[in-house]
């Protein structure tokens, strides 16, 4: 979804226009492919934080337009409601510039946008969920001015013939209806991008959908949400329902979901592409003046413009991204299953675990995915999304298991391997690592922070449920710019 659209009604013949074109896209990929015409000798890693805005009080502030325009970068951009913004961290190899210059060069933006925030009323805040968030935020005067997002709005209930229904059911229960996307909204993350050689892809792709319930169960921060705490990542199910455009009867005939975990493992990331034109129709029907077949043959490189526009409606918790830089295609992974924050700390921590697992899992004779069922993993993602690190996942060789004894004793070590062979010597990545072995030990992270938090702040100081999640956000802001690791957060 990464550009803008103007305000349309589509017609059948747009839609028959783009279908054609979609497949002119996806067999223009095929012959590059077989060529071998991407970029990969110097892969590099990249980095997306969405973020929400906040009151001097903890409060959601809908000022993105007015904080855009203080902040005047191109790298930020504005997110589906009025109360997100996002940041796109230049690409980078990773063991550039030394083992604090990522890190720094984050904060240092990050810092640079609240103080222009705050020039206009607004503050950051890096959480998987706002806590504050109530069900009359997520009206439709809170979407985005972006005319992208109304027409997706458009196009999601076109689809669907009825609102959405949003039923979540954790320590406590939700249900409610909506009549836009914006609940989706609520939902905010961090996207770790890894550039893959194409006939790596495959490898890379199943070894990050293996360890996604992994990522989840470490990195959870989002147990709140209007009011009510439910699963310690709620932002998994919330994701998974308000985007949905399949009335009941679509979802028992079989129809898949729009947020996709997949149902397979792949060979290659065809596969991915090809699924995504044989099961989604589209909802942004547009069409691009570009051949794609012509530009090709012609010694150029096409930017397949209908294929990575249906490719962003499709929200798979791993995300195969074609794109050109500088006339040069290029394959990467985007992993979209961990929540924003809770700092940087956190932040690099749980990405230098991401790469180097995914390397070390992709470097083993006999990889896990030929050991592990693809719903194993699937189901894996669910359990940890519902109980954080207190999650028992399934691995293979393991059985069902602790999220934090399969961590310790298995994937850690593998994650310090694939560092290593990656280039990142010892005294970079154990203080990285060493984060997310403090998470295991103390059963510690970002969700179960918030939860205590709130519940001592509800106990002693009795000013009620919504103001206690009110003062635990302003605590928790406090704490995100001291940049300590949430495992380090005291509770009182």
């Amino acid at each position: 979804m990464g550009r803008d659209v103007p305000a349309l009604v589509f017609t059948r013949d747009d839609r028959r226009r783009y279908r054609t074109k979609m497949q002119s896209c996806l067999d223009t990929f095929a012959q590059m492919l077989r060529e071998a015409r991407f970029e990969f000798e110097r892969p590099q890693v990249g980095l997306e934080i969405e973020l929400n805005l906040v009151d001097s009080s903890g409060e959601p502030a809908m000022r993105s337009t007015d904080v855009l325009e203080a902040i005047a970068d191109p790298a930020w951009d504005s997110e589906l409601g009025r109360f997100n913004l996002e940041i796109n961290i230049s690409p980078r190899q990773l063991t550039a510039g030394g083992p604090d210059s990522w890190e720094q060069e984050i904060r240092d933006a990050l810092n640079h946008a609240e103080r222009r925030a705050a020039d206009v009323g607004a503050h950051l805040a890096m959480v998987g969920i706002l806590p504050t968030l109530r069900r009359d935020h997520v009206g439709a005067g809170a979407l985005s001015e972006n005319p992208r997002y109304h027409l997706l709005n458009e196009q999601v209930f076109a689809a669907r013939g009825e609102d959405l229904r949003i039923e979540i059911d954790g320590v406590e229960r939700l249900r409610t209806y909506a009549d836009t996307i914006t609940p989706e909204a609520a939902c905010t993350s961090t996207q770790f991008h890894l550039q893959v050689s194409p006939d790596r892809f495959a490898a890379y792709w199943n070894a990050a959908q293996a360890i996604a319930g992994v990522q989840v169960a470490l990195a959870a921060n989002a147990p709140f949400l209007f009011g009510k705490e439910l699963w310690r990542e709620t932002r998994v199910p919330l994701f998974e329902q308000a985007t949905d455009t399949r009335p009941d009867e679509l979802k028992v005939q079989g129809v898949r979901p729009r947020v996709w975990f997949g149902e397979r493992w792949i060979n290659s990331v065809f596969d991915l592409f090809e699924e995504n034109l044989r099961y989604f129709p589209a909802l942004l029907p547009l069409c691009d003046d570009e051949d794609p077949k012509e530009t090709l043959d012609g010694g150029d490189t096409p930017h397949l413009a209908e294929l990575t526009l249906h490719n962003g409606t499709i929200y798979r918790w791993n995300r195969p991204v074609y794109a050109v830089d500088q006339g040069k295609p290029h394959l990467r992974i985007e992993n979209r299953v961990l929540p924003a924050g809770p700092t940087v700390a956190d932040i690099l921590a749980n990405g230098a675990f991401y790469y180097g697992l995914t390397r070390a899992l992709v470097d083993e004779e006999r990889p896990v995915w030929s050991r592990m069922s693809f719903q194993a993993a699937e189901d894996n993602l669910h359990a940890a999304a519902r109980h954080g690190i207190d999650a028992r996942l399934y691995w293979p060789g393991m059985g069902e298991v602790p999220v934090a004894e399969l961590v310790l004793r298995r994937l850690l070590p593998l994650a310090h391997r694939g560092l290593e062979v990656s280039g990142m010597d010892a005294p970079w990545r154990e203080p990285l690592l060493g984060v997310i072995e403090q998470r295991c030990v103390t059963g510690r992270n970002g969700a179960v922070w918030q939860a205590e938090m709130f519940h001592h702040i509800d106990r002693t100081s009795r000013v009620g449920p919504q103001e206690a999640l009110r003062l635990m956000t302003r605590q928790y802001l406090d704490y995100m710019h001291l940049n300590a690791p949430a495992h380090t957060w005291p509770v009182e």
